[in-house]
């Protein structure tokens, strides 16, 4: 299962919050893992709550101010409290500065404490969606995935049907290259799942007879994307002794394969010389754009064809 470190959430945010690392151990910072905030009733990120507390604390201007009313007695029952539930770091917001047994909290426990100048809210958003990405329930496709004309489009098919050479084209034709061979596909919301690269393999795509070709480097920064949802499948087919085993020549229905129990609409494409495969792939992602907006050209013919024989009649 997904897991990150305190400090490498830390390292993620930094600079977009503006954080500073107020007290506690930066090596051995504890660890947010997905089975254990997926099997807890605790929230992920929320103000102080000491009754139900959260993953992540938050102090903002007016749980400060309430704990430092608090006696030092009652304070340390207050951080005992919290420490005994698993959180893993605090971090004050709004400016506040940390009192000095919240520090010492930090150091004793080994419990990171944080601080940033942006108000409560505004952190508690982008963490939010920090986390939700990097704590995602996650598989791997083989393939290649790629943003075609705004969509987020997965070739696969097996070894050497000319997966590589496809995505090549339509880069060439403006598309950008999210993942190459190894595509990682987190479920980042109910019916979303989001399609990333592994580091090692990030901006290359390897191309038979060329080898591996840095595609960043070749078609410029417009050419590559760091993410993509994935909104569809194709699926490249090799004809088999001339036939097409399992390929419709015209579909009435739409397929779909169900990853991560989200359903993604899936296009066959028969391999063969002279087919122009990227027009192919173009085609496929403007008319699934129209089927979202409730244009469905083969539904269309048919009931062409339906008023006609009618009128025949």
């Amino acid at each position: 299962m997904p897991r990150i470190g305190v400090a490498q959430l830390f390292d993620g945010n930094a600079d977009a919050l503006e954080l500073s690392w107020v007290s506690g151990p930066r090596e051995s910072a504890p660890v947010l893992d997905s089975a254990a905030v997926n099997q807890s009733s605790q929230g992920l990120i929320g103000h102080l709550n000491l009754v139900h507390p959260n993953w992540i604390q938050i102090f903002s201007r007016t749980e400060a101010a309430y704990f430092s009313g608090l006696d030092d007695q009652a304070q340390r029952e207050a951080l005992d409290r919290i420490s005994e539930s698993g959180i893993v770091c605090i971090i004050l917001t709004d400016g506040e500065k940390a009192p000095q047994s919240l520090a010492d909290f930090g150091e004793s426990r080994q419990i990171p404490v944080f601080s940033s100048p942006m108000a409560s809210l505004q952190v508690i958003w982008v963490l939010r969606t920090y986390l939700g990405r990097a704590l995602a329930e996650f598989v791997t496709r083989h393939g290649v995935l790629l943003d075609v004309l705004g969509v987020g489009v997965l070739i696969t098919g097996e070894s050497g049907v000319g997966k590589s050479e496809l995505a090549l084209e339509l880069i060439s034709r403006g598309s950008g290259l999210v993942a190459d061979d190894v595509v990682e596909l987190y479920h980042i919301a109910p019916r979303t799942l989001e399609g990333r690269s592994p580091q090692l393999l990030k901006d290359f795509l390897e191309v038979r007879g060329l080898g591996m070709l840095n595609i960043r480097t070749i078609f410029g920064e417009t050419a590559v994307r760091r993410r993509k949802n994935l909104k569809l499948i194709v699926q490249l087919e090799k004809p088999v002794g001339g036939n097409l085993p399992g390929v419709e020549r015209l579909p009435l229905n739409a397929s779909v394969d169900r990853i991560l129990d989200v359903d993604i609409r899936t296009v066959q494409l028969p391999v063969a010389a002279g087919r122009n495969l990227a027009v192919l792939v173009e085609a496929a992602v403007r008319n699934y754009v129209l089927q979202l907006r409730g244009i469905d050209s083969t539904q269309e013919f048919i009931q062409r064809q339906e008023r006609y024989l009618g009128l025949q009649d």
